[in-house]
């Protein structure tokens, strides 16, 4: 795991609920409301989506909900920005390819 558990500034990570979510079929530890590209990266999952004509991956970028490098497909609903975008229990998170594709899932709460 890569989480940093003591920061100079920030200071020591404060206990959190530990979930589970489901990326691409496979289950990986989490913790409920860190962002979906903090729970991805601490699980050395780096390539989020592909992008449409050239198929070139890509992950985290601005980590400020601006750019579309780290949109993915979650709960079925595509083009969801990871970094900004928090994670609950039992989540399903799949790679995006292109544009991604509507499979259903939650609309707009």
């Amino acid at each position: 795991m890569m989480r940093i558990v003591k920061h100079p500034i920030l200071g020591d990570l404060e206990d959190q609920k530990q979930v589970t979510i489901i990326v691409d079929g496979k289950a990986y530890p989490s913790y409920e409301g860190e962002m979906i590209a903090a729970a991805l990266t601490n699980n050395n999952i780096k390539t989020f989506r592909y992008t449409k004509h050239l198929h070139k991956p890509r992950g985290i970028y601005c980590g400020i909900g601006r750019c579309t490098d780290c949109v993915m497909i979650v709960d079925g609903i595509p083009n969801v920005r990871t970094c900004v975008t928090p994670v609950k229990d039992k989540m399903n998170i799949e790679t995006q390819y292109g544009v991604g594709q509507w499979t259903g899932g939650a609309k707009n709460e």
